[in-house]
């Protein structure tokens, strides 16, 4: 008698622009990783859920009520990238299901791959992860415009209250970053770096310009480190002070840089930076100048994550003039899937994953964003999902 199959539904919406196909490449290579680390004993059942331009053609609606309640249900989501507009038009949908589920850290690994062209002289050594908080700062899209009524009964409100003259033709905007929300996001990253026995954890602000909310930021953690990890953290001053500047074996090291400065510093100095800890859009920069370190971005995949959910996603947007033309990288969406599989407790799956895309990029099979800076012939979307399930399958 066969034994019984362990199947996991996944939910899984394409997104826009490239979506579709970095999507329908990822979904192929992980079934082939399943298939070959549990030997059909296990596998994945995607059920699709709608968001974006596919929802709003079924729908009328970009985010439909029944896609957000099909995902709270499920805790998971696995998609491509969303279109979000600039200047004008709807909300980030990212933003909206970040909120709705309360995915505070959105986490990124960034290790270069052996094969990849990289701007810099030695990119073995980048190997950080970024832990960006989610729901605070200026992500929560607090503002209006500079000739809307809110904004005049906004200026009359500060001028009055709090003695402060704004510009009268200036868009205006609240940044918000709270305690709580620092607190939990510092907490899961020095919990990761435990976990994995990772070295240092650098705190990213511009505190000395923003004193109340991202030099709170930079207090807050710190504090937090110190409250809850006694023992198990020490911080870059108590290193040079107590310890002849030699971090005790064992301890996570607790240091911060203002954030001009580490943008530049992890270009000269990579390997001095292992979790990098920043606030939402000190970490969204961060995370595409790190990702620049190891070829572009287009190879990243990101994890959005809570206490009780988790969503999956490429790091790139949605390069709607690709869309459709089987163009595009879809090794964001692949590494996202392999975060997936880690997080699900089919490790072994992800691994086998990307052994196959290392053994891809290393016989030179890669798309046409990684191509040009090997001299070699591209391949399609569709054919480097092949290449790498042929590699699983070898």
């Amino acid at each position: 008698m066969q034994g019984r199959i362990l199947t996991k539904r996944i939910l899984f919406a394409e997104g826009d622009g490239v979506g579709p196909e970095v999507v329908d490449a990822a979904r192929r290579v992980i079934d082939a990783g399943v298939e070959k680390a549990y030997r059909g004993k296990r596998r994945v059942e995607w059920e699709e859920v709608y968001i974006g331009s596919k929802a709003m053609s079924r729908f009328g609606n970009r985010i439909p009520d029944i896609s957000v309640r099909r995902i709270k249900e499920a805790g998971m989501l696995f998609k491509g990238p969303v279109e979000t507009p600039v200047g004008s038009g709807f909300r980030s949908i990212n933003v909206f299901l970040r909120e709705a589920l309360d995915l505070y850290a959105n986490i990124r690994p960034v290790k270069h791959l052996d094969g990849v062209p990289s701007p810099l002289a030695d990119p073995k050594s980048v190997d950080m992860v970024i832990f960006r908080e989610n729901t605070d700062d200026l992500y929560t899209g607090i503002e209006w415009q500079y000739k809307s009524a809110g904004a005049a009964k906004l200026r009359k409100i500060v001028h009055k209250e709090l003695g402060v003259e704004l510009e009268g033709d200036a868009g205006l905007g609240i940044k918000q970053i709270s305690k709580a929300k620092t607190v939990r996001i510092t907490k899961a990253a020095i919990d990761y770096a435990i976990m994995n026995k990772r070295k240092s954890i650098t705190i990213m602000h511009k505190g000395n310009i923003m004193k109340y909310t991202e030099g709170a930021f930079r207090e807050w953690a710190y504090e937090t480190a110190a409250k809850f990890y006694k023992g198990k953290v020490v911080t870059e001053e108590e290193v040079l002070k107590r310890h002849n500047g030699v971090t005790p074996k064992g301890r996570v090291l607790i240091k911060d840089r203002i954030a001009d400065n580490l943008l530049q510093q992890i270009i000269l100095k990579p390997g001095a930076y292992d979790i990098i800890l920043a606030p939402n859009v000190n970490g969204d920069y961060i995370s595409d100048a790190a990702g620049a370190l190891v070829g572009n971005i287009g190879v990243l995949g990101s994890i959005d994550a809570g206490d009780s959910g988790a969503m999956f996603e490429p790091v790139h947007g949605t390069a709607p003039k690709y869309a459709g033309m089987n163009v595009a990288n879809p090794m964001g969406a692949i590494s996202a899937g392999k975060l997936m599989l880690e997080y699900i407790g089919w490790g072994d799956a992800g691994r086998i994953v990307w052994k196959a895309v290392e053994k891809a990029i290393k016989a030179r099979k890669v798309t046409r964003d990684l191509a040009s800076g090997l001299h070699v012939m591209p391949l399609g979307t569709s054919e480097f999902a092949d290449a790498v399930v042929d590699a699983i399958k070898g």
